[in-house]
């Protein structure tokens, strides 16, 4: 379904926020998050000079390797487009995520480790959508490792249960999919 239609009005801003997800042959999985900027009018800036319309005031990214357990093995951080030269001087901070765990208390430890100038905004607003995508890619291992446990009558903890309106655990989706996990009336 589409917006609804809007007013007339002029873009002036685009930002753009790519995530993708890759099971590497060593069983550790990729997530590539990329985030461009881009004005819709030329300017000026201190450090690049003219700047044209469309061409990226910010284009960054991060590789996070994770494991199948959320716990990020390695990262990699790049900056092709900044507003300013210094930006990139601080892409050796985002190791500090080496050892996280992308589950409970992330966002938290993100921003004891880059918080203010201790990071980049725009690397660290990427963390989440990239955190999201880790479990989107490892969803079809852990959907059928809790179908198992469930056929086992082991108990499972699916985490996404109570995490949105399609997933509430006395609605249709969990007690068809997880009817250990259902709370409402059969």
């Amino acid at each position: 379904m589409p917006l609804s239609p809007a007013n007339e009005r002029e873009r002036i801003h685009t930002r753009t926020i790519t995530c993708e997800g890759y099971e590497r042959e060593d069983g550790l999985f990729d997530i590539d998050g990329w985030l461009t900027d881009a004005k819709s009018y030329d300017f000026t800036s201190t450090d690049r000079g003219e700047v044209k319309a469309g061409v990226p005031v910010h284009g960054m990214g991060l590789r996070m390797t994770i494991d199948g357990a959320l716990n990020i093995k390695a990262v990699a951080a790049s900056m092709d487009y900044t507003p300013f030269n210094m930006c990139p001087s601080i892409t050796p901070n985002f190791q500090r995520l080496v050892g996280l765990n992308l589950g409970k208390g992330f966002s938290g430890a993100v921003r004891e480790a880059l918080g203010g100038t201790q990071g980049c905004v725009h690397l660290v607003d990427l963390l989440r959508p990239m955190a999201t995508t880790a479990y989107q890619l490892l969803s079809r291992a852990t959907y059928t490792a809790f179908k198992e446990q469930e056929s086992r009558g082991e108990p499972v903890k699916a985490f996404f249960v109570n995490q949105c309106h399609a997933w509430k655990s006395d609605g249709e989706v969990t007690r068809s999919q997880f009817p250990s996990l259902f709370t409402g009336k059969a």
